[in-house]
C-alpha cells in the first residue's frame, strides 16, 4: 500500500520552480515527480530531504543482514 505524498511547488519571480515532496522516502519522490519534471524542463539542482535517505538506509541494512546470515 502506498503512502500519501504531498508535492509543493513554488514559482519564484525569476520563473524558477521549486518542488518539494513531503512523505517521499527513497526513490519514490523522484519517481513520483519524474514526468512533471520532464515536462517542465531541465532540473538544475536537486536537494534531498532526510526522508529520502531513510528508505535507502533500511534497504541497505536488510541486504547486509541477509548477506551475514550465510
Amino acid at each position: 500500500m502506498s503512502e500519501y505524498q504531498r508535492i509543493e511547488y513554488s514559482i519564484g519571480k525569476d520563473g524558477k520552480i521549486t518542488e518539494k515532496v513531503i512523505n517521499g522516502q527513497g526513490e519514490t519522490c523522484t519517481h513520483t515527480t519524474k514526468e512533471l519534471e520532464k515536462a517542465l524542463g531541465e532540473v538544475e539542482k536537486r536537494e534531498f530531504l532526510p526522508e529520502y535517505y531513510e528508505n535507502s538506509d533500511q534497504v541497505l541494512l536488510e541486504e547486509n543482514q541477509s548477506l551475514n546470515q550465510f
